[in-house]
């Protein structure tokens, strides 16, 4: 697995492998997933050559990171990156009261109760280190300061507010003290990201779904900050949701939700420019973003061992440079998208 190694604005060196382990899954994401075959799941990234996992308290309320813990008992640390995220304080509730019911299953009765402020920011990550039972942790993100969580730009702001005011402080503190490496978001809008690193000192972006083969708007003004600034990306949601993974079938999500009409058409013309070029669909969403510079690694989900073999041997594809050409050429890519010349 080819790796990256990224020098962060802090000054800290990260090697991330260009294809990571998105670890909401195996926090029963969607679906029950056995313990064992969680596992299993795992180790089949492990042997893939995978070697940066990201994880986060509400990926099943706490269980995807225990989950970690097992896999990654014994093994050396120096081998593997980890990220981890606050937020978000879990709280013992009634089962009845949990948060994620219909989205998680089979997990502890926990509810979620967001706190970006500083000492919300500190038990966050005490909290994370006994789940995942490790002595440090790479990259923080701060989850989900968006309007795509909180519904509403004022409630985003004053989240927004509270971190920077309080939880960043945290997280600077812990960033000097070498507890941690680097410091970021992990968020579902660019324009989120664009207002964090203009608001304060951070080193990498977890950006879910922006920039993938659908969607390249992060180029107008964010992406060209990222490279002013020396800012890292790590892509998680390169299939946007399943349309780029599974083509534009009828019920093929975007977004978490049923594809609409003219997302169906416009990634139905994609499809038909790979097949041009006898490359599959899912090939070309999963890399293209790896052609921008700042971005270190790409986070599809893998819900199984099969899953996570698909990903890797998809990766491992070489692409013609004529597919881009074309894609360019017929309006479906932007022009000033990076990719192979």
């Amino acid at each position: 697995m080819k790796k990256r190694k990224f020098k962060a604005p802090s000054g800290e060196t990260i090697s991330f492998t260009e294809l990571g382990f998105g670890a909401a899954p195996i926090g029963n994401l969607y679906r029950a997933v056995d313990p064992e075959e969680a596992q299993r799941t795992l180790e089949a990234a492990w042997k893939a050559g995978i070697r940066y996992y990201d994880t986060a308290p509400l990926y099943g309320l706490g269980l995807s990171e225990t989950r970690l813990n097992r896999f990654l008992y014994g093994k050396k640390r120096k081998d593997y990156v980890l990220s981890t995220k606050v937020g978000r304080v879990l709280e013992v509730c009634d089962p009845k009261e949990r948060t994620g019911i219909g989205k998680f299953f089979d997990t502890p009765s926990r509810k979620e109760r967001y706190d970006y402020s500083y000492d919300g920011v500190m038990r966050s990550i005490e909290f994370s280190f006994e789940r995942l039972g490790v002595d440090s942790i790479d990259i923080i993100f701060a989850h989900d300061v968006d309007v795509f969580t909180h519904k509403s730009e004022e409630v985003r702001d004053a989240h927004m507010k509270t971190l920077m005011q309080g939880g960043y402080k945290a997280l600077r503190k812990l960033r000097d003290e070498k507890v941690i490496k680097a410091i970021g978001a992990g968020v579902n809008e660019w324009q989120a990201c664009e207002m964090l690193a203009r608001a304060g000192d951070f080193d990498v972006f977890l950006l879910a779904g922006r920039y993938t083969l659908l969607e390249q708007e992060a180029l107008e003004s964010f992406l060209p900050l990222c490279e002013e600034r020396g800012i890292g990306i790590v892509l998680g949601g390169p299939y946007n949701s399943g349309i780029l993974a599974v083509g534009a079938k009828p019920g093929a999500c975007y977004n978490y939700d049923p594809a609409p009409k003219h997302i169906l058409e416009r990634v139905a013309k994609i499809e038909a420019v790979c097949r041009r070029h006898k490359v599959k669909l899912a090939q070309a969403a999963l890399r293209f973003p790896l052609h921008h510079p700042q971005v270190v690694s790409v986070i599809p989900g893998g819900a199984s061992p099969r899953e996570v073999a698909l990903n890797a041997a998809t990766m491992d594809v070489n692409l013609p440079r004529a597919l881009w050409k074309e894609l360019k050429a017929e309006g479906l890519l932007r022009q000033d998208a990076p990719v192979p010349r």
